[in-house]
């Protein structure tokens, strides 16, 4: 007799703001205890000095988190000039100093240059992996990691506020930025010094600022019994991935793991979709998801699903 999973079985995605000093691992914890659900994730890395939306994916949503890494963010970051310090935030010690403090126009004119593709050397206090071991740790044990540029993407840089030694920017980027080292090469450029006083996301992907719940949210809806009343289907995470709806027959054979073939419009409809959507390849999870579906019966989701060849095979089936 196969063991019963401990939990309920909960799906759906939480859009939870997280407060300053949890961890993201902390946070997703926390969410699952007082969901019950027998298991959960999250979709993208939070500080523990940053507040703001951290996606928590429950249950079968777990299979969507991938999809949620890849998108895009907005961060609203309030640079402190003047100081370095060993983290680039404000946790860590000084290390380098400067009386220069930027103009806003200053500011605004080196924007330009840190937008696009951009080269960017992470922080040493970082999670990034060096010969199996965390940047952070060995920081931590006094080494010195070579931390090696990487390419990210800023799609949109904006001043919201400034004041003589610190100012607040709006950041929209791509996975894998570091604010802290933007931080530190925004004040190179501008020729001071530069760390990130404070730090809150405001958006990953469909996941906003303006629908967000706080952890004493949560807990209140708890107490009132109303708490799935904060959880999103596990379709949100896939907002940009083409839906195709299937019969009752063709339901069951991906939820057998069968691949099903698809009507010739039907197929020529999501081709057109493809070809307006993406231009190339597009890499998740390290495969190819370009081409995409998400297979759907009476508006629950049944499969993602790959169209190839005019037929739809099943890679994750989703057990609701």
């Amino acid at each position: 007799m196969a063991r019963r999973k401990k939990g309920n079985p909960v799906h759906g995605w939480v859009n939870f703001d997280k407060p300053l000093g949890m961890t993201s691992t902390q946070a997703v914890g926390k969410v699952r205890w007082l969901y019950q659900a027998q298991k959960a994730g999250h979709g993208g890395t939070l500080d523990p000095l940053a507040t703001g939306i951290l996606p928590i994916a429950l249950g079968e949503a777990t299979k969507t988190m991938p999809y949620l890494v890849e998108a895009r963010k907005t961060y609203e970051v309030e640079i402190k000039w003047g100081e370095r310090t060993d983290t680039l935030d404000a946790e860590g010690a000084v290390v380098a100093v400067s009386d220069v403090r930027p103009t806003g126009q200053q500011i605004a004119d080196i924007l330009p240059s840190f937008m696009g593709e951009i080269s960017q050397i992470p922080p040493k206090f970082s999670a990034i992996k060096i010969d199996g071991k965390r940047a952070y740790d060995l920081a931590r044990a006094g080494e010195e990691p070579e931390m090696k540029p990487r390419l990210v993407q800023i799609d949109g840089l904006e001043v919201l506020d400034v004041h003589n030694d610190t100012a607040i920017l709006r950041v929209d980027c791509g996975k894998g930025t570091y604010i802290r080292s933007l931080a530190r090469d925004m004040a190179f450029a501008l020729g001071t010094e530069g760390s990130v006083k404070t730090l809150r996301r405001t958006r990953v992907g469909p996941f906003a600022e303006d629908a967000s719940f706080s952890l004493d949210a949560l807990e209140d809806l708890r107490h009132k019994a109303r708490a799935m009343e904060a959880l999103l289907p596990l379709s949100t995470a896939l907002d940009d991935i083409p839906v195709l709806a299937v019969n009752e027959n063709e339901r069951f054979d991906l939820k057998q793991g069968r691949a099903i073939v698809l009507h010739p419009s039907a197929f020529a409809s999501l081709k057109a979709v493809f070809h307006s959507q993406i231009k190339g390849p597009r890499i998740i999870g390290g495969q190819d998801a370009s081409r995409m579906v998400l297979a759907t019966f009476e508006d629950a989701e049944i499969a993602l699903c790959e169209a190839r060849a005019g037929r739809l095979s099943p890679k994750r089936v989703f057990n609701l």
